[in-house]
């Protein structure tokens, strides 16, 4: 670990690290730029640094992103990103009072607290998760990369796990496109040459996550109003020791969110906020919704914390926490990084760079938010019409820059065409993108173990304890999403009814 801190201190890995940070506060304070498009679309920039830099510059993008949405929140009462709803409920109430610089130091100091507990909590747990997963063959190997897709299409699908589950199986169905790892026999590829290699990840994810945005809001070109001053930036020291406790039972919240795949910082946040509403004295929660410091420490601590939970499952299990992780994970994909259960193994000494960099990201997340607050502030005044068309050559780039070829910024804008389409039927893209990413986990390893376990019989297959018990987990997520599935459809046919 000192070792890792001793390399991070290098100027250039400072630099970059910061230049990150900045850059994701700038767009996550952006109405409409979500950390997970701000992931995707920065992709591009990293892919030509080295390893280190690479981490270190989309590490900084992740933690600034997540705070940035806060700013916005606050101040124009436009969530930046979808997470820091809660806090604009609250923010906003204080910034009509003209309390919105020391609503905006909460944030702050909150999304601090929530990134420190998230790292704690990933450096004291991962050790144990890395020990457990060495007992992972082939047969786990496959089921845990279908409970990452089926999970995640529960959570991201609402009353309609259905939808989020389709959108998983599609993501990997294309995928599955190309040459198959173990025969290399072509599947999918009709013929075409620029399939047989397969089709990447990285446009795929900037077509759904950047395009499709821009596609959506693009009709919008509404300029919000931007207050003129937002007052001192630090609350009361009586408020923050207040807020305290809320803040950690928050950030050990966002962090086990974060650590089951799909659910993402927008839980995280909701779930604390709801959380500590409840359990808030009297004469603060009559403050809830009226405008709230707790309530604001309880949503940003949650939705950093998330930050560190979404390590927990990417690294120990390359299974990625959340949309944002899974382009973190494709970034180190294309550095030849593989994580997962040998990660300690394949590549020695990377676990606790990573540890560093996120510890220092956090630093330099909560003092360049408070530079950036007043130039974040100028940003707002773009009307949408200008702003979203700044953003398509970025997409370009960023899916040209992956392997080069003009084929995969074909792949992003019909990716992005069917974001937007899958957007206006109600369909989630996150399972996409991790069924993208973990298709290859899945078929290579139920291959393998189909070889494995051929002549065997099922008292041979089920005596894999592991297996069996992921499998479990499996039908429960079916089941469950099916009995919800019946009771929003029932719900919604009494409603229509009553109508």
């Amino acid at each position: 670990m000192l070792d890792a801190f001793t390399q991070l201190m290098s100027p250039t890995l400072l630099a970059i690290t910061l230049a990150g940070v900045c850059l994701g506060i700038i767009w996550g304070a952006l109405p409409g730029l979500s950390t997970t498009m701000a992931m995707g679309l920065l992709i591009g920039l990293s892919a030509g640094m080295s390893q280190d830099l690479a981490i270190c510059f989309m590490l900084g993008v992740y933690t600034g992103s997540v705070f940035g949405g806060s700013i916005s929140a606050v101040l124009i009462n436009i969530p930046g990103t979808p997470d820091a709803v809660p806090t604009m409920i609250e923010g906003h109430q204080l910034a009509q009072r003209g309390e919105g610089g020391q609503a905006l130091g909460m944030a702050i100091a909150a999304s601090f607290v929530g990134g420190g507990i998230g790292i704690i909590l990933l450096i004291s747990f991962i050790p144990l998760l890395l020990t457990f997963a060495l007992n992972f063959r082939s047969w786990e190997m496959f089921w845990l990369a279908v409970i990452g897709i089926m999970v995640s299409g529960s959570m991201a699908s609402g009353a309609m796990p259905l939808k989020g589950w389709i959108a998983g199986w599609l993501g990997m169905l294309v995928a599955l496109v190309g040459l198959d790892e173990i025969h290399a026999v072509p599947r999918f590829t009709f013929g075409s040459w620029s399939l047989y290699d397969g089709i990447s990840y990285v446009p795929i994810l900037i077509g759904l996550f950047g395009l499709a945005e821009i596609l959506r809001t693009l009709p919008s070109n509404d300029t919000p109003t931007i207050p003129g001053a937002v007052g001192r930036l630090m609350p009361r020291f009586d408020v923050l020791k207040r807020s305290a406790p809320a803040a950690v039972r928050s950030g050990i919240i966002g962090t086990l969110i974060g650590a089951i795949p799909g659910a993402g910082a927008n839980v995280a946040s909701f779930l604390a906020y709801d959380i500590g509403r409840r359990r808030a004295k009297p004469e603060e929660r009559a403050k809830w919704g009226k405008g709230s410091y707790e309530a604001i420490a309880c949503a940003e601590t949650a939705n950093n914390a998330n930050i560190g939970g979404s390590m927990l499952p990417t690294l120990a299990l390359g299974i990625p926490g959340n949309a944002a992780a899974a382009a973190l994970l494709a970034a180190l994909t294309l550095k030849n990084v593989n994580v997962g259960p040998t990660i300690e193994i394949d590549q020695p000494g990377l676990i606790y760079f990573i540890y560093g960099a996120l510890i220092i990201a956090n630093f330099m997340m909560y003092l360049a938010a408070f530079a950036l607050i007043g130039p974040c502030v100028k940003l707002f005044s773009l009307p949408r019409g200008i702003l979203m068309p700044l953003i398509i050559p970025v997409c370009v780039i960023g899916a040209y820059s992956a392997k080069l070829s003009m084929f995969d910024v074909w792949v992003m804008f019909a990716a992005g065409l069917a974001g937007w389409i899958f957007t206006v039927f109600r369909f989630p893209v996150a399972p996409v993108v991790l069924g993208v990413i973990l298709a290859p986990l899945a078929d290579e390893n139920l291959r393998r173990s189909l070889l494995v376990f051929e002549d065997k019989n099922i008292g041979f297959v089920l005596s894999q304890w592991i297996g069996t018990i992921l499998m479990l987990f499996v039908m429960f997520v079916v089941i469950e999403g099916v009995v919800r599935g019946v009771r929003g459809a029932a719900g919604t046919s009494s409603v229509s009814a009553k109508q």
